[in-house]
């Protein structure tokens, strides 16, 4: 079954934000210089649905509440930059065939449409602070 929350290290807690919450904010602070002076960029997590708070569960602890933490900066993030010409935006790619996926999963080339799609938003769009799944909102 894996690691369950009650029961889980607190060192795979702090790899897991480490990696899905922190590097997806440090890259962030490193580009928003870039983009804020043009008034035009996009910003877009990969996320999970498994994230959301409509879907409950106890596996994967660590993988979840890094995720939900990612969301969460997110919305905050896209709050902040609304009008500014730069979107913030979560992409939950699906389940997808790969080594931390497994087998049975969609092709990481369809998956990623989504991520692509949310990057290459036209210029004028205002969808911002939203969570997708193939192109499509989904609940937080």
């Amino acid at each position: 079954m894996g690691e369950l929350p009650s029961s889980i290290a607190i060192d795979t807690v702090r790899s897991a934000l480490d990696t899905n919450l922190f590097g997806a904010w440090r890259l962030s602070e490193a580009v928003l210089p870039l983009m804020r002076p043009f008034g035009f960029g996009r910003i877009v997590n990969v996320s999970s649905g498994c994230a959301s708070s409509t879907i409950d569960g106890e596996c994967c602890p660590a993988y979840r509440v890094s995720k939900a933490a990612l969301n969460s900066y997110t919305r905050a993030l896209a709050a902040e930059l609304k009008g500014s010409g730069v979107l913030v935006n979560a992409v939950c790619p699906g389940w997808t065939d790969t080594e931390m996926g497994g087998a049975g999963g969609r092709p990481a080339s369809e998956s990623a449409q989504g991520v692509v799609w949310a990057a290459c938003l036209p210029g004028r769009s205002r969808t911002t602070g939203g969570f997708f799944r193939d192109r499509q909102p989904i609940d937080w």
